[in-house]
């Protein structure tokens, strides 16, 4: 349903929030480690999240991206509005470009019930919830490696 990029965007974001209370100032590099995406291709997402306020960057030596306040209050679908945009929320189940309610496939109604359950769960989650629970040891942003 979401893409890679924006899965990569939503963790990134996370993490960014979860130093803000230390006033860290974070580099691609460190970010792109932490949540197991390319450098490369971090650097990309991280570029569309600032241009959207969802995370703020400062260059120079002492630069680096960050979270403020206020940013921490918005909903994770800011992210994948920013990433992705909100047609992934219209999209059919199996990639049909006529579904709808008059004219369904045939996992139409299913697929309606989870899509609009994710739409609740990323309008009624904030940046500064998820990082909560990351910073509380209850919740992870990276894959654990055996």
């Amino acid at each position: 349903m979401i893409s890679k990029a924006c899965k990569y965007g939503i963790r990134a974001t996370i993490f960014v929030a979860s130093k803000q209370e230390e006033g860290i100032k974070l580099n691609i590099k460190d970010i792109a480690r932490e949540v197991d995406a390319p450098e490369a291709f971090t650097a990309k997402i991280l570029q569309v999240l600032n241009k959207n306020r969802i995370i703020t960057s400062l260059k120079g030596p002492y630069g680096g991206f960050y979270i403020e306040d206020y940013q921490l209050e918005q909903p994770v679908i800011n992210i994948v509005n920013a990433i992705d945009g909100m047609s992934v929320f219209q999209e059919c189940g199996l990639g049909l470009k006529q579904c709808s309610a008059t004219h369904p496939c045939p996992m139409h109604d299913q697929y309606k019930i989870a899509r609009d359950a994710l739409l609740d769960a990323f309008q009624n989650t904030t940046i500064g919830q998820l990082a909560e629970q990351v910073n509380e040891g209850g919740s992870y942003i990276k894959n654990l490696h055996y």
